[in-house]
């Protein structure tokens, strides 16, 4: 799925700290548009613009800059680069990376988990591993994400990346053997597979025991030897016992 294009007003900016610091007083962020076609051109922007795009889901998404430029109004960029205050998080700089449009890039996009797993249904835990994809593509394919279906997935089973079917325009950078998703197995039967095979030998060896006290217990008792008895009599039985 194509993202469509989001506008970001911009204005000229003249550089220098006194100007970029009464520009953030007044809820302008300083910018800086540039590209592989593209001279630095620097610019300013609505703080409450940049916040609002300047999430992860964002990250991949082709702007289009609105100004009384004609020159910057024709520029396609990518978010590359946000600058923050270390203390009150708010945005202090920004990069605008203007792409060549004929040629692919390498972004990150968002990986949606789709379908129910049938691991769930046997006690079983969706864990989502991988939250981006590396891809690469024209700078007019970016998906706005990609979807990775779990439907199939069992008790115990991974989800990776090289299981994932690349769409039309774009193909995967990141390793195929990255994990996704998985359904781990319930805590309690892991715990019970240990504990049953330690008690297997316990209950072996208790049974070794057991058997010989069971035969001692069967066996006839000895008659204990009169006094008509002879010497090789009680020796013969002793023997024999």
């Amino acid at each position: 799925m194509a993202r469509e294009t989001i506008e970001i007003p911009v204005t000229a900016r003249q550089t220098g700290k006194h100007n970029s610091r009464s520009s953030r007083i007044a809820g302008k962020i300083p910018c800086v548009i540039y590209g592989p076609k593209t001279e630095p051109i620097n610019v300013l922007a609505d703080e409450i613009t940049i916040r609002k795009y300047s999430g992860r889901r964002y990250e991949a998404t082709i702007f289009g800059l609105k100004s009384d430029d004609k020159a910057v109004s024709s520029l396609q960029v990518i978010m590359r680069d946000i600058q923050v205050h270390p203390m009150t998080r708010r945005p202090v700089h920004v990069d605008f990376y203007a792409p060549d449009m004929t040629k692919p890039v390498r972004v990150s996009v968002e990986l949606r988990l789709e379908g129910k797993a049938q691991g769930l249904t046997e006690g079983g835990t969706l864990e989502h591993m991988l939250r981006e994809i590396e891809i690469e593509a024209l700078p007019t394919a970016i998906p706005e994400y990609i979807s990775a279906d779990v439907t199939n997935l069992g008790l115990g089973e991974a989800l990776h990346v090289s299981d994932l079917k690349a769409g039309t325009g774009y193909k995967f950078m990141s390793l195929p053997t990255l994990t996704i998703a998985t359904v781990a197995v319930p805590r309690e039967e892991e715990a019970a597979a240990p504990v049953a095979a330690a008690a297997a030998p316990a209950a072996a060896a208790a049974g070794g025991k057991a058997a010989p006290a069971a035969a001692a217990a069967k066996a006839p008792a000895r008659r204990a030897p009169s006094p008509g008895d002879s010497v090789e009599t009680r020796r013969s039985r002793s023997v024999v016992c």
